[in-house]
């Protein structure tokens, strides 16, 4: 399994949540970071998380491709957050 979504389960985040977290990283990376606050996850396990994430964010795209997600969609709202912060 996916070391990002292994973190998550571990905390008993529910398929759902985590279907919902990914679905809106894929859309509003911004948004994402609110919905993982909501997630009543330590901050401990969070900075592993990202820790996991900055060194292979490949991560990500595995973890999308396991859940099914379409993975251009995460490139399109890459390039939308550059866009806007070189705005």
């Amino acid at each position: 399994m996916n070391p990002i979504l292994a973190i998550l389960k571990e905390h008993n985040i529910s398929d759902e949540q985590v279907k919902t977290l990914f679905q809106t990283l894929t859309e509003n990376p911004i948004m994402a970071m609110g919905v993982i606050s909501q997630l009543g996850i330590s901050q401990e396990k969070l900075q592993q998380l990202m820790g996991l994430v900055m060194q292979n964010p490949a991560l990500i795209k595995e973890a999308v491709d396991e859940l099914g997600l379409d993975f251009s969609k995460v490139e399109q709202a890459k390039e939308k957050l550059n866009q806007q912060q070189s705005n």
